[in-house]
């Protein structure tokens, strides 16, 4: 469960048209990179090429294919006729017609998608087998900015023609943000089973589930690093006997307060647990750089007021702190594809003032 807080394309078309006899398909590429840049941020060295693939509603946590070639991600979107987050998937070039498909069952809430090795299957959470309409979101309790924790969100696998082929969770309690090892062997997920919201790992096939953190505070958001050993996940860590109190208060209420969390790494087994971040606020949605010796992570530790989010990069050993993106609101949810070449994002970047959150994809320059 992730916070989210249109631009136009220039068309490449007049460009091409007033080009010299000569190599077509170059002067188009070249035009398409130049509007695609035009989304670029100038601080945004890291960044090249960058193509807006959503318009309108709130598209999140775009995540890459095997291949590279596909993305699926979250949306709700009322042109699409989804009041909650529904999966959708398309290419890494963006969709065509009016929308993308949905891979889910347009029931329930769903979140956090992910490909299966092979791209013919997805897996994601939904609360649907509990009640087919759009849980209620409470914003804020008690003064206090909250997520829900769905007790009926389980984890389900599903084909790209969005029939659900397996379950993979049917514990009581909140089993959702999964994702999957590079390798394919391995599941990671947040789940309330024990009591709090901690991490499990468990096979591909959902057998052998295992408990890797045990401290009190929220556990989710986990990645695996490119060689599939480490983890990468967001984690609250409530110390004063007030701040534990209130973080079970919420709890017990299906709730999480996601003001204060920073970045931790450790291995899969929960071992060489490490904290890499100690930035105050709220350090969320991190991933691995494909080196493996850098986490990308989205933070507004830098906003005085909290309400601005970027794009960050910082080495394993909690040095090394960079600025990626610079847009005035909100960038987050970055992700490598596999290939190393690309990252998508989700930013509320040149939306004309409105609160829409779109995906987008550039290449990545070192």
């Amino acid at each position: 469960m992730d916070f989210r807080f249109t631009s136009l394309f220039l068309l490449a078309l007049i460009a091409v048209a007033c080009q010299p006899a000569g190599n077509k398909e170059q002067n188009a590429t070249e035009a398409a990179s130049e509007t695609a840049d035009t989304l670029r941020y100038e601080q945004e060295t890291h960044l090249k090429n960058v193509h807006q693939l959503t318009f309108g509603g709130d598209n999140a946590e775009a995540y890459f294919s095997y291949s590279s070639q596909q993305l699926t991600f979250q949306a709700t979107n009322a042109a699409w006729g989804t009041d909650c987050d529904q999966i959708f998937y398309m290419p890494v070039t963006g969709y065509t017609g009016d929308k993308p498909p949905m891979l889910s069952t347009g029931k329930g809430r769903t979140t956090c998608s992910y490909f299966l090795p092979g791209d013919t299957t997805i897996l994601y959470a939904s609360t649907h087998l509990d009640d087919e309409a759009c849980p209620e979101t409470p914003p804020v309790v008690d003064g206090k900015y909250v997520w829900p924790i769905y007790e009926s969100f389980d984890i389900f696998v599903a084909r790209l023609d969005g029939s659900i082929i397996g379950q993979l969770t049917d514990s009581p309690g909140y089993d959702a943000e999964a994702t999957i090892s590079p390798d394919g062997k391995k599941i990671v997920f947040t789940s309330t089973r024990s009591g709090d919201l901690e991490l499990w790992t468990m096979d591909i096939d959902g057998s052998n589930k295992k408990q890797v953190t045990n401290e009190l505070g929220y556990d989710g958001g986990a990645f695996f690093s490119p060689d599939s050993k480490k983890l990468v996940f967001r984690a609250s860590r409530p110390k004063t006997e007030e701040e534990q109190q209130t973080y079970k208060g919420l709890l017990a209420q299906g709730l999480v307060q996601p003001t204060q969390m920073e970045v931790f790494v450790c291995n899969v087994d929960g071992s060489d647990m490490q904290q890499i971040t100690s930035l105050g606020k709220a350090n969320w949605a991190p991933y691995f750089h494909p080196s493996g010796e850098r986490i990308l992570f989205a933070s507004n530790h830098h906003s005085e007021s909290g309400r601005q989010f970027n794009i960050f990069s910082i080495k394993l050993d909690g040095t090394g702190l960079q600025q990626i993106t610079y847009d005035a609101t909100f960038d987050a949810f970055p992700m490598f594809s596999p290939d190393g070449k690309k990252i998508a994002f989700s930013s509320n970047r040149f939306n004309g003032g409105t609160r829409n959150t779109n995906v987008f994809v550039a290449d990545w320059v070192e």
